[in-house]
């Protein structure tokens, strides 16, 4: 089912509001989409039907899920209790030091710029067809939320620039964190090397850490901010 792309955040939000309530295996009857059988099977699957149910646009190009509005779109699976069951990706990490540029102008600030948030409520280890949609929340980073990305980000980027690509882990950054991002343990990118030299290296991918985007739901949910 092709569903035409919003023409205003009011429009955007007024179709999150109408799919709120329903259960993912719902939205697909309603969509016409098939079910994967198995949850291993469903991986994005969830995420690709609300990015049709709400008319996003970008598909895998590498700008906003809602071109025209300048929105990235963010399903996010949460417990009952709204708790984020796992860190959200957001996009690529450059590997190049020619790549990386300043934080005014990089790539995943521009993606963080403005989020629609959709909950997905359910408990872990179920299928994502039985999750249930949540309040879409749409949000910005504010000075406090923008100064702890920045300073995760520059501390990452400077470690990535020097060739420790392969010394970061899950655990260094307090909202962003570097990992493994790649279809296969085949794939490669041009990175810089221990040595400084150019080398091949697993692909890694920037993910917010649960904790921050916890805390970021919380607090615009208590405000009365989700829609």
């Amino acid at each position: 089912m092709k569903v035409s792309p919003p023409r205003s955040e009011a429009e955007l939000l007024e179709r999150a509001r109408a799919i709120a309530g329903l259960s993912m295996a719902e939205l697909a009857a309603r969509l016409d989409a098939p079910i994967p059988a198995q949850a291993r099977r469903a991986k994005g699957w969830a995420g690709q039907l609300v990015e049709t149910a709400l008319g996003a646009t970008a598909g895998s190009r590498p700008e906003p899920d809602f071109q025209r509005l300048g929105i990235e779109l963010k399903t996010i699976p949460v417990r009952p209790d709204g708790r984020p069951l796992e860190s959200t990706y957001v996009c690529t990490v450059p590997l190049e030091a020619a790549e990386v540029g300043h934080w005014e102008a990089a790539y995943i600030r521009h993606k963080l710029a403005r989020v629609l948030w959709v909950p997905l409520v359910g408990e872990a280890g179920g299928h994502p067809a039985e999750r249930r949609i949540g309040a879409a929340l749409l949000w910005s980073p504010d000075p406090a939320e923008d100064a702890v990305l920045r300073a995760d980000w520059e501390e990452l980027m400077e470690q990535v620039c020097l060739g420790r690509v392969d010394t970061l882990t899950a655990r260094h950054g307090t909202a962003l964190q570097i990992r493994p991002k790649a279809a296969d343990s085949h794939a490669r990118r041009r990175g810089v090397g221990a040595s400084g030299a150019p080398e091949a290296m697993l692909p890694r991918g920037f993910y917010l850490r649960a904790g921050f985007t916890a805390t970021l739901l919380a607090r615009r949910y208590a405000l009365g901010g989700g829609q």
